[in-house]
């Protein structure tokens, strides 16, 4: 990317700069000016991604302090680049012409592993169409090094009708440029400024009438920036905010969050949030829908007994009203205590727990069908539909692995709250030990009565069979069984289950 025409090499501390070859090599300004040893003016700076050569300081002299041991560097300013405004952006992507090193590199690979060149059908059309900005309703800018807005004026009246605008990776960090923009796009409902380094919120943005859906994710920002923020988006519908190490959610006047009266969709992934009591503060967001909390480190959750100690503030909604989608996947979660709660949400269907400890058969982690049995309303568990099929299934398996447990240690009832319910719902009896306390019990009690039918078209007619089986015979020890039956050897045979419905 070329340096804009206002480039003049001259940089300031704090500045988001990239380098002149590489416009997703991006970093921050520590130092402007000599470094001993050396001639000229040099530029100190802190890459985002951490690849530079040493902590800030060189030959024993310090001039900056960077984020790691070795994401600073000293450059040259001729080879940095201080960003272009949104309008240039706009210009280079969707009106210059394609270079002849990006049409060499629109090619597919042949069977015999040689390129064969791709033809855009309707290109032409299409960059017609794109080039028109006043038609323009969705835009892509992403690593294009967009440092500021450039003209407020020109942007409303060269791209009218944008809807969508896709920021991502460029070297915005104030937000009196991220107001300017949105308000002179006023039909933008999403905005997504992923992975530009925010400075603090200081100066009042205006109000944000029509952005829906925002993405924050890796920009800095902490919660005490979100409820200011929070001010201008009066219809914010989608919040996403990963990745910017958050451990705390602070509400600005109150114990509890309030406002965000159209917020639906909250998205926390890839923070440090370590303590359910911070998450609990988001309780009373009467229409939030869906909670991605992936990738945290909470240890355990719970649903308030008597939720009246956080309906009393302002309002009487019960905790987590609307709550239907709760993502909790890759967290420290380890006791079923916490995935039981889970039932008492009122409207929640929809939840996550795989990579947390309790699910993890290796640390003794349960299995996908004990937790369909015990969360009663569950619908999608880590991603997969639950069948009513697959739920019937699950909760017969599992009242059936409760009572061979309960014979050794009855006291184990009381970890299975839903354990009597299901047991009368599906009417399952409890299975007899073959030793009681009175002596042996009768050989049969442990048997079950299968009924097998020979169904190949090529063996001829043959009578079902009724056998009695030990209820621990093994599929495997049922084949050879049938196999004998019905005189079926060196035969690879399949087994089918049909159920009275």
């Amino acid at each position: 990317m070329q340096d804009s025409p206002t480039s003049r090499h001259e940089f300031w501390v704090g500045q988001r700069v990239h380098s002149s070859g590489d416009s997703r090599r991006i970093g921050t300004v520590k130092y402007v000016g000599p470094v001993e040893g050396y001639s000229e003016t040099w530029v100190g700076v802190d890459w985002d991604n951490g690849e530079g050569k040493h902590d800030g300081s060189i030959n024993g002299v310090r001039y900056f302090h960077a984020k790691s041991e070795r994401s600073g560097s000293f450059v040259r300013p001729k080879n940095l680049n201080q960003g272009i405004s949104l309008l240039e952006a706009l210009e280079s992507r969707y009106r210059s012409d394609s270079t002849k090193d990006e049409e060499d590199e629109m090619y597919v690979l042949s069977t015999s592993n040689k390129r064969v060149s791709v033809q855009l059908l309707g290109k032409d059309k299409i960059h017609d169409k794109l080039s028109r900005f006043e038609e323009l309703t969705s835009a892509s800018l992403s690593y294009m090094g967009v440092s500021s807005p450039g003209v407020p004026c020109d942007i409303k009246t060269t791209v009218p009708n944008i809807k969508e605008l896709d920021l991502t990776g460029n070297l915005l960090s104030e937000w009196k440029d991220v107001g300017t923009i949105c308000e002179q796009l006023p039909a933008l409902g999403t905005l997504n400024l992923s992975n530009n380094l925010m400075s603090p919120y200081k100066s009042e943005l205006p109000l944000l009438k029509s952005i829906r859906v925002l993405v924050l994710n890796n920009t800095g920002v902490d919660w005490e920036q979100v409820e200011l923020l929070g001010l201008s988006l009066t219809t914010i519908e989608e919040l996403h905010i990963m990745g910017n190490n958050i451990s705390r959610i602070l509400p600005v006047s109150s114990s509890m969050v309030h406002g965000f009266d159209s917020l639906r969709l909250l998205n926390l992934e890839d923070n440090c949030i370590a303590e359910w009591n911070e998450i609990m503060k988001l309780s009373q967001l009467r229409c939030l829908e869906q909670l991605y909390l992936n990738k945290n480190c909470l240890n355990s959750l719970f649903y308030p007994d008597d939720g009246s100690q956080h309906e009393s503030e302002v309002t009487c909604y019960k905790p987590f009203q609307n709550l239907c989608c709760l993502l909790l996947g890759d967290n420290n979660i380890c006791d079923l205590a916490s995935v039981d709660s889970l039932n008492l949400f009122p409207n929640l269907v929809d939840i996550r727990l795989s990579e947390n400890p309790i699910t993890d058969s290796r640390r003794g982690g349960v299995p996908r069908f004990v937790l369909i049995a015990r969360l009663a309303k569950v619908q999608i568990l880590n991603g997969s539909e639950v069948t009513r099929r697959e739920r019937k299934d699950s909760e017969i398996r599992y009242v059936r692995l409760v009572i061979s447990r309960l014979h050794a240690s009855p006291e184990e009832i009381k970890q299975h709250p839903r354990f009597s319910e299901l047991k009368n719902f599906h009417g399952i009896e409890d299975e007899k030990p073959s030793i009681g306390a009175s002596g042996p019990q009768t050989i049969s009690s442990g048997f079950l009565s299968i009924t097998l039918k020979c169904v190949g078209a090529s063996m001829g007619e043959k009578s079902p069979l009724t056998k009695k089986l030990p209820a621990t015979t093994t599929v495997g020890k049922l084949k050879l069984l049938c196999e004998s039956f019905f005189k079926l050897k060196f035969m690879k045979l399949k087994l089918f289950l049909q159920e009275e419905e």
